[in-house]
């Protein structure tokens, strides 16, 4: 199906996801409640998670601390050191280096196993679907024998993090608690401006505990931070991989946004924060890369149980396969106008005195736009029906705008100290 409408209405409908997308979380990283096929059985962890991602977390993500910035960094010049500087190795650190230092903080940023942890996912990665694939489980394969090696060694690994970051916690908490004691000896109040170090933990060991707390019986211990860094990574590496692209080769376009980054800069009382809110030309930029590049070309869905009844008057059984052809829907123009299969990202923007109805979407009323002009409006993408690379309806992705607002503020901090350039080698 391809009508956005109709679309809209399957995917509000049709709850539940196929068994093979269960089964190669479940094969990889053991049972979990996070990752399964039935809407039922995920649905309080998809909202616990939705809270935390869209609240918490995203209350830290314009916060992109220097040393983030500096790790990514240093991989890149190693790349290039070694020759090897390809743009999806680049697009994949950057998306593991921002996960992994949100959900684990600067623990994960110090964490000497770290590279080893982003070799090990990309690996399964790389096989998991395959060996979900068999309807009965391959034990008879080396293969998959070696497959499952690895997928143990990733448990010890993340089960190693979490533990630093317990530990790292007991510490930061004793040093407050002997902090506070202290200052109350003394007379004085701790929040009279001595620094609070429990404050800064607290969010991730409440994430951590909320993925991997009040397990099943049969859940693996871990599984679900293993699941959120596995698909985290997987689909916000291909969102940074097409945009570091459209950068790139549109230099007028990284001109602009660097010039908004430095209005936004300026006005802000924060300077340790990215105002990305203010940065309409950058997160319209996002919007337009995720939607011509999006992390899967079709979005499948079904109902196990019950039949769904369209408005059209069509009924699709219970078990049947629904199937949305995302990326021909990105790029219908019925939707999105004629220049739909085009990289524009001016179509998410609006003038202030037709909110809605003013949509730029051609290249030559770029001019018509300014860096940090404040008559310039950005549209909810969301408000536009075909708009789907983070899927819609009940099984949408619950850290969207999480993704979005993260990546946003990384590239407002790289950009404002970096620019993206095409380097041509010479075939000797």
């Amino acid at each position: 199906m391809n009508d956005p409408e109709l679309i809209k209405e399957m995917l509000l409908k049709a709850e539940d996801k196929l068994p093979l997308t269960g089964r190669a979380f479940r094969l990889a990283f053991g049972p979990s409640s996070l990752f399964v096929s039935s809407f039922e059985k995920v649905q309080r962890r998809r909202e616990s998670l939705a809270t935390e991602l869209n609240g918490r977390l995203i209350e830290r993500a314009p916060v992109i601390p220097t040393k983030v910035v500096d790790c990514i960094m240093e991989r890149v010049n190693k790349f290039m050191a070694e020759g090897n500087l390809d743009c999806k190795l680049v697009s994949q650190h950057m998306a593991f280096t921002l996960l992994g230092s949100t959900l684990f903080g600067d623990t994960f940023l110090a964490w000497s196993k770290a590279t080893v942890y982003e070799e090990l996912l990309m690996m399964i990665a790389k096989d998991a679907c395959f060996w979900a694939s068999y309807s009965v489980t391959p034990y008879w394969k080396q293969g998959f024998w070696r497959y499952q090696r690895l997928c143990t060694k990733l448990k010890f690994l993340t089960q190693d993090i979490v533990q630093q970051c317990r530990k790292n916690y007991k510490f930061f908490l004793q040093k407050d608690e002997n902090l506070h004691n202290e200052n109350a000896n003394k007379g004085m109040e701790s929040a009279s401006g001595a620094p609070s170090c429990s404050g800064v933990e607290m969010p991730d060991n409440l994430f951590l505990h909320e993925l991997n707390g009040h397990l099943g019986a049969r859940e693996e211990p871990c599984g679900n931070i293993m699941g959120v860094m596995f698909h985290g990574c997987l689909t916000t590496a291909g969102l940074i991989d097409n945009l570091l692209v459209r950068l790139v080769t549109h230099p007028r376009l990284q001109d602009k946004i660097y010039a908004e980054i430095i209005i936004a800069r300026n006005g802000s009382m924060k300077q340790d924060q990215q105002c990305v809110d203010k940065m309409h030309l950058l997160l319209a930029t996002v919007y337009e890369s995720a939607r011509l590049l999006p992390s899967g070309p079709l979005l499948q869905r079904c109902s196990l149980k019950h039949d769904i009844s369209l408005k059209t008057g069509v009924t699709i059984p219970a078990g049947a396969v629904m199937v949305v052809p995302v990326q021909l829907v990105q790029m219908d123009d019925s939707s999105w106008g004629q220049d739909a299969s085009e990289f524009n990202p001016y179509r998410f923007l609006s003038k202030a005195e037709n909110r809605s109805d003013l949509v730029l979407d051609q290249w030559n009323t770029e001019k018509r736009v300014h860096p940090g002009d404040s008559s310039s409006i950005l549209n909810d993408p969301n408000n536009n029906v075909a708009f789907l690379p983070f899927g819609s309806g009940t099984r949408a992705c619950v850290g969207q705008k999480f993704v979005i607002q993260g990546v946003a503020t990384l590239f407002a901090s790289l950009l404002e100290q970096y620019e993206f350039l095409v380097i041509a080698l010479e075939v000797l």
